[in-house]
This record gives C-alpha cells, structure tokens and sequence, in this order.
C-alpha cells in the first residue's frame, strides 16, 4: 500500500508539473510552484526527486511514453498502408494543435530552453527525435524505397515545421497541410531520380 501512495504520489508531481511546464516554460516554473500545484510537500517531492531537472527528465518522458503510443497506434492501425497511418497522424496533430492551450511541442521548447547537449534534459530530447526518425522509418518500410532514412529525415522536418505552425499559424489548417506535405516527400522519393 505504501507503494502504491508513493507511486501516485510521484504520479501527482509529474502531472502537475506537466501542465505548469507546458503552460509556462520548464525555466520559469519552480519547484514551489510545483509542489503547490501537487498540494504536497518539499519533503515529499525530494523523496522522489533529487532536482527539478529530475523533474523535468520525468515529465518529458512521460510526453514521450504518449506520442510513442499515439504514434505506434497509427503504424499499426495502417497495417502497412502509410497513407492510412499518415492520415491518423495528421489528424492527432491537428486536433491538438487546435486544443486550448496547445503551445508546440514539448520537446522543441524543452531544447530551446535548455541548449547544452550533454544536460540530461537535452538528453531526452534528443532519444525522443531519434525515435520519431526511426518511427517515420518504420511508417515507409512497406513502401520499399531507396532511402528511408532521408525520407524519414524529411518527415521529421515537417513533424518540427507543423508544431512550430499549429502553434504560431493557423491550427485549424495544420492537418491538411501536414498531410500533404508528407505525401509530396513520399511521392518524390518513390520516384526520385538516382542523380541530378
């Protein structure tokens, strides 16, 4: 049973944090606040933390673990047919990007704030895009192209340009445009020529 308080006790620090870190920025958010938001104590938060980095490490992977499964969900529902799979992806983007409050993506502005590649932050976030690229690369297998992995560089590309864009643009023309501009790459790379 004390497992299990201290486990959703760790939980309710963790989504506290989210919301005031997505809300606010990972810099301008403190531990206090934190704590407040979670109505526990400073204690009880270094029981399951040793910093606010820590913290931060925590929420990001637990953004990390919901993409994963979203996106994972997508290939699979798809069963091979990337058309399918990019349609459910684009529709995710744009209902979120179109969600009260959205603010892009938790892992730009994590990097953006927090620039220092060998900080444990940067760290996450730098697993969190390699796993995209590798989803992406597993999105166009079935399609047997000569370079996935740039293929899957392109669809990351426009993945960042579409968070920055629902963000700062207009969210309600996210989903289509994501969609279209990942079909314009697949397209040309089925049909790249070899050279130039």
């Amino acid at each position: 049973m004390i497992a299990t308080v201290q486990g959703s006790m760790r939980e309710r620090l963790i989504e506290a944090a989210s919301e005031l870190f997505y809300a606010n920025g990972l810099r301008a958010v403190s531990v206090d606040k934190v704590i407040d938001r979670a109505g526990t104590t400073k204690v009880t938060f270094y029981r399951h933390f040793q910093s606010k980095d820590d913290l931060i490490v925590a929420y990001l992977e637990s953004r990390a673990e919901l993409e994963r499964n979203g996106v994972d969900a997508a290939i699979a529902h798809g069963a091979g047919d990337v058309d399918a799979s990019l349609r459910l992806m684009s529709e995710h983007t744009g209902t979120a990007a179109c969600a009260p409050g959205f603010r892009g993506c938790p892992f730009i502005n994590a990097a953006a704030e927090y620039p220092d590649p060998d900080s444990s932050v940067r760290k996450v976030v730098d697993t969190h895009r390699d796993w995209w690229t590798s989803a992406f690369e597993r999105l166009v297998a079935p399609l047997g192209l000569a370079d996935p992995a740039a293929v899957a560089d392109d669809l990351m590309l426009l993945r960042d340009g579409v968070m920055v864009a629902g963000y700062l643009g207009d969210p309600t023309k996210i989903a289509a445009s994501f969609l279209r501009s990942c079909q314009a790459v697949i397209r040309g790379a089925s049909r790249a020529p070899t050279g130039w």
